[in-house]
């Protein structure tokens, strides 16, 4: 036996001749306790409750497997099995933290009354507390953290931790009834998952991940032992903090191979390991591999403004609790598996053609960039992402961040929404369509200064005088006159300007909203002749799924972004549900997609259309707003509808047209990046041929 052995011996020998002095000098105190115990009422039923874990957000690979996006949590936990957990684990908490486990009942009599007898007269709460009563004081402070309203958590956690003899005797007594109700197994996996790690580290199996990026099963004996240090004092012996002066790399993790060491010792002494094992273990080095933990949407990296459109899903669907107070202890508490819609192909995609072809920040503008995929029938949201760097920081100052989604309504988390442009149109055609008319018709599209009144059933009859006289982006004769589908293939704005004259304003707004188009802000639609050319401000995502809807024979499914919820327990919780509506008649839809499958082959759309590989059945519009500001590139298969747009997020900004970024023009940005995700669309989805509308809505 080596000195430093015989020393930590001997040493041992001394602690437990003190205890039989400390012992003698308690025998009052134990009296006055026992006379306590027989008067005061104590409760002896512990409600262990829901623990504190972390929450996944998946999306799903092509293979069928989940691939992380990002875990959030209030504590790092992950519950486990005892099957689960290394028995070094186990044999070095009940050597080190109470080596009596097995035969007490639920009560280290000798370190209870010496810390209920030291807490009475100094004031300091002392150690002493069996494994039980550890698991007790854990469990009512969980119960405490459970709480969704901040003051009485805090008022719960103050009493769950005063510096009281009282509160030692209720811990006592609710450990000896907990020990009548569970096996001492049981107590010992749930202290194991409830005890904290240090920071924001709790549990045993969290613990194995970031310390040592290992599981609770796989620890070895020392590393074992270094885990079961930190639970004595996580302040001191945790170790994450290399350049401590006391217990950093540089000293070997001095304080925690101290107490390492001695429950090494005692596991020795206790015959839970061997002497070899012991003295391997001994020499071990402290080698912890810091594995921090997915938190929160920013490591979602390019996915992580989905992600935040998931969490705001989750917060404000009444899917996933009955009001806010239980969303939020629902959050707080965790333990949710959350599987998405996110397509990891189609999201890559965006997320590398969105780098190549839109800075994050551009000299004397605000620049904004999105793209946004969805599921044709679904609702199913399978990529989007933005120009910027995700950050709810507000220490993140720079250009370069922010926290809102550009795709997405002011009440998910986004903006007030940008104005659309021609892809608007759509919405103007499909309400001349359901009125009767042709796509053959002839409208008078000439540029006028002055367009008289316009009928509106829902404000009356709206006369514009010469406040409004809309242009053409091209120059048209003076007295030309265009079909509905010429101005659909050529976006001429006095085409559709014509098509409203000869309409209701009032009908037009309604089969927008038909087809789930709102305003980002909340407020109603505007429904003014110019809101026929794009200037309401509505969400991209609001845009993708219209389209969608278009391109599914006019029924519109609402977007959504997950698939399946797995609860704490494994079961299966209900997910927010795509509605689908009809929003036009199939043949009405069929007359849209015919007129932009021509927008992409023979108008607009065509520097997408013949840039797209491989090619299937499309259809699209583009859309310019004013001064060329913002463009937009709206368009689906059958199978996936997306929508590409570069804007000036503050409203002010570059013409595009005349503006180049290091890919190219700015204005054409986007028939840069919409190829680029209908190719792996169309390569991985298909897309089949639109339904062909009857005569009488073409001729």
């Amino acid at each position: 036996m080596t000195p430093e052995m015989s020393g930590r011996k001997n040493a041992r020998r001394s602690r437990r001749r003190s205890r039989v002095l400390i012992a003698l000098s308690v025998i009052v105190a134990l009296l006055a306790t026992t006379a306590i115990v027989a008067v005061v009422n104590l409760p002896d039923d512990l409600s262990i409750g829901r623990l504190s874990q972390k929450s996944n957000i998946y999306a799903t690979a092509s293979d069928g497997s989940p691939y992380l996006l990002a875990s959030f949590y209030d504590q790092n936990r992950v519950e486990v099995s005892s099957d689960a957990i290394s028995q070094y684990v186990k044999d070095a908490a009940t050597s080190g933290e109470d080596p009596g486990f097995y035969e007490h009942g639920g009560v280290n009599i000798w370190g209870s009354l010496t810390g209920a007898v030291t807490t009475l007269f100094t004031g300091d709460v002392r150690g002493g507390s069996s494994i039980t009563q550890q698991y007790v004081k854990n469990v009512l402070v969980q119960q405490c953290e459970a709480l969704s309203d901040d003051a009485e958590r805090m008022i719960c956690y103050d009493a769950a931790t005063e510096t009281s003899p009282w509160r030692k005797l209720k811990e006592m007594s609710l450990a000896v009834g907990l020990e009548k109700k569970s096996s001492k197994d049981d107590i010992l996996r749930q202290y194991l998952n409830i005890t904290g790690f240090g920071g924001s580290v709790y549990g045993i199996e969290a613990a194995a991940n970031y310390y040592f990026n290992t599981t609770a099963a796989a620890l070895t004996l020392p590393q074992a032992a270094s885990l079961v240090a930190i639970v004595n004092n996580p302040v001191k012996f945790q170790l994450d903090e290399p350049d401590s002066t006391t217990n950093g790399a540089a000293n070997g993790y001095a304080a925690n191979k101290e107490r390492r060491d001695y429950i090494l010792d005692e596991m020795q002494e206790n015959e839970k390991i061997s002497t070899a094992d012991h003295d391997a273990a001994i020499s071990a080095p402290i080698e912890p591999t810091i594995t921090e933990p997915s938190t929160g949407c920013r490591t979602a990296g390019g996915s992580a403004y989905f992600c935040d459109l998931v969490l705001q899903t989750l917060r404000n669907d009444p899917a996933f609790g009955a009001d806010a107070d239980a969303r939020l202890a629902n959050f707080r508490l965790g333990g949710y598996n959350v599987y998405t819609t996110l397509d990891p192909v189609l999201q890559s995609a965006a997320e590398s053609t969105m780098a190549e072809n839109v800075p994050k920040t551009f000299e004397d503008w605000d620049v904004g960039g999105v793209i946004t995929s969805v599921g044709v029938g679904t609702g199913r949201v399978l990529a989007m992402t933005q120009n910027k760097d995700y950050s709810q920081d507000p220490a993140d100052t720079g250009a370069n961040f922010t926290g809102i989604n550009y795709n997405t309504d002011l009440d998910q988390g986004g903006s007030n929404g940008f104005q659309t442009g021609s892809t608007y149109k759509v919405f103007t055609l499909a309400e001349w369509l359901t009125q009767g008319n042709s796509l053959a018709d002839s409208v008078s599209a000439w540029e006028r200064d002055e367009w008289g009144t316009f009928e509106d059933s829902c404000n009356g009859p709206q006369d514009y005088g010469e406040s409004f006289a809309p242009g053409n982006d091209s120059s048209s004769d003076d007295d030309s006159s265009y079909s509905a589908l010429e101005s659909t293939i050529d976006s001429i704005n006095t085409g559709f300007i014509g098509m409203a004259k000869e309409l209701d304003l009032c009908g037009i707004r309604k089969t927008a909203e038909a087809f789930g188009v709102h305003r980002a802000d909340g407020g109603a639609l505007e429904q003014g002749a110019s809101a026929v050319l794009g200037t309401n401000e509505i969400a991209p995502l609001t845009m993708a799924a219209a389209y969608a809807g278009i391109a599914n024979n006019g029924v519109t499914c609402t977007p959504i972004v997950i698939d399946r919820i797995t609860g704490p327990d494994g079961a299966e919780l209900p997910a927010p549900q795509s509605n689908c509506t009809q929003s036009v008649t199939p043949e009405v839809a069929a007359a849209m997609s015919y007129a932009m499958e021509r927008v992409m082959t023979r108008g607009s759309g065509s520097p997408s259309y013949y840039d797209t590989d491989p090619q299937v059945p499309m259809i699209g519009k583009t859309g310019t707003t004013d001064e060329n500001r913002d463009t937009w590139m709206a368009g689906a298969s059958t199978k996936v509808a997306t929508i590409v747009g570069v804007m000036n997020v503050s409203g002010v900004g570059e013409d595009q047209r005349e503006t180049y970024f290091e890919s190219g023009q700015a204005a054409t940005a986007r028939h840069r990046m919409w190829p680029e995700m209908m190719g792996v669309a169309n390569e991985k989805y298909g897309g089949d041929e639109f339904t062909e509308p009857p005569r009488d809505l073409t001729r």
